[in-house]
């Protein structure tokens, strides 16, 4: 996993150093910095893929700037030529980094933005290097790492870092996409950066639950249900409480009015309040909540989904419960998910804090502050002797968020 990322003279990360687990969670402001933080990855992942442009950076979910509003520009403060980003990773003994510097022409910006220095280490050897004193003359549009990735053993750290970023996305769903009205702007597989593959991705999921092969005594293959898709697929629909069933289908006459604009295919429930036979909605019909529901049992289950991505808003149309009860069961899901996740959140709703659970050290939590000269400043919320103590006096983490008592909040 990334267990450190240094950024430096990117937007309002004039110098940020964060220590990752396998779920990290952001709060703070608006404005303060947060969504910076989860593209800071994504400009990142474009330079690890070997070229650093808008269709790169669109494709990973970066919202697009001009060179100018990418590097920092506070008053006083030298602008600094390049953006700096690095990534360490670790999985006991083994350990790489990646470490890249970047530029655009502030008053001519190009196409593509120019690697000025790039570093690939594994287990303290480098494997590649360049810089403004390199004797040979590269490509300053193409990325060095991406061509060593090509003849790197793939389990190699290097490898597996590289690979993780190469893929990392930032998803940021909105109701009109999971719903299915609006095309999505990047439909990636397998669920699009906005939701508007989930009919597709969420019959997939169902599928995986019985998707695991046996040899019955007769001699034939069949299929035995595999525990982890079916506790994500049966625990999501716990956690939409109106409905006893849900599933996804092609679209078919009397199941949408015909001036609803949909997709091929769309999601279905059944309402167990609703008289039988007259009880099957679509997502065009169902609660906001249900289909952010099963967004994220998707991506926390689906073997498709990239192992390192993000989550903008993660708390976006829940009902404060319902946001404390997901992320709760969101946690256990990457936590047992047969591969290696690693994800981080940005939310507003305080009773998404309640859902953590700090005393697990994969579970991590940030405040995001501007400081007052406009440099975004993140601190890890530690459970400490402090913390204990109000714990024991009643105060939730959202109650402390809310109180000021743990950085964060807008100072309005």
């Amino acid at each position: 996993m990334i267990r450190q990322l240094v950024v430096r003279s990117f937007k309002s990360l004039a110098h940020v150093e964060v220590e990752l687990g396998r779920v990290n969670l952001f709060i703070g402001a608006n404005g303060s910095g947060k969504t910076n933080i989860l593209e800071a990855v994504g400009v990142l992942g474009a330079a690890a893929s070997g070229r650093v442009d808008d269709e790169s950076l669109q494709r990973r979910g970066v919202r697009l700037g001009l060179p100018a509003l990418y590097k920092t520009s506070f008053r006083g403060m030298r602008v600094d030529p390049f953006i700096h980003f690095l990534a360490d990773w670790q999985a006991s003994p083994r350990h790489a980094s990646y470490g890249v510097g970047i530029s655009n022409p502030i008053e001519a910006p190009r196409p593509a933005w120019l690697y000025r220095t790039e570093k690939l280490t594994e287990d303290g050897r480098t494997i590649l290097g360049r810089s403004s004193a390199s004797k040979r003359r590269w490509n300053p549009e193409a990325g060095l790492a991406a061509l060593h990735l090509v003849e790197r053993d793939p389990e190699a750290p290097a490898a597996l870092m590289l690979t993780a970023l190469r893929d990392f996305v930032i998803y940021a769903p909105t109701t009109a996409a999971l719903r299915a009205v609006v095309p999505d702007p990047q439909s990636r597989e397998p669920v699009g950066l906005s939701g508007g593959r989930l009919p597709e991705a969420v019959m997939e999921l169902l599928r995986l639950r019985f998707a695991r092969r046996q040899d019955s005594p007769s001699g034939h293959a069949v299929l035995k249900p595999d525990a982890f898709y079916r506790r994500v697929t049966d625990e999501a629909r716990r956690l939409i409480s109106w409905a006893n069933m849900y599933g996804a289908g092609l679209r078919s006459a009397g199941t949408l009015s015909p001036g609803v604009p949909s997709g091929r295919m769309t999601l279905r429930f059944r309402d167990r309040y609703m008289v039988e036979g007259r009880n099957t909605l679509t997502g065009y019909d169902a609660s906001e909540g249900a289909l952010y529901v099963l967004f994220a049992a998707v991506l926390a289950g689906h073997p498709g989904v990239p192992p390192f991505f993000a989550v903008d808003n993660f708390d976006h149309s829940l009902n404060p419960l319902l946001a404390r009860a997901l992320v709760e069961r969101f946690c256990a899901w990457v936590r047992d998910a047969p591969s290696v996740r690693q994800v981080l959140l940005t939310t507003h709703n305080p009773l998404v804090l309640d859902g953590l659970d700090l005393t697990d050290d994969s579970v991590r939590l940030f405040a995001v502050d501007r400081r007052e000269d406009g440099h975004t400043d993140v601190q890890r919320i530690v459970v400490d002797s402090n913390l204990l103590k109000r714990a024991g006096e009643g105060w939730t983490l959202s109650r402390l968020w809310v109180m000021g008592e743990i950085g964060g909040i807008p100072n309005v």
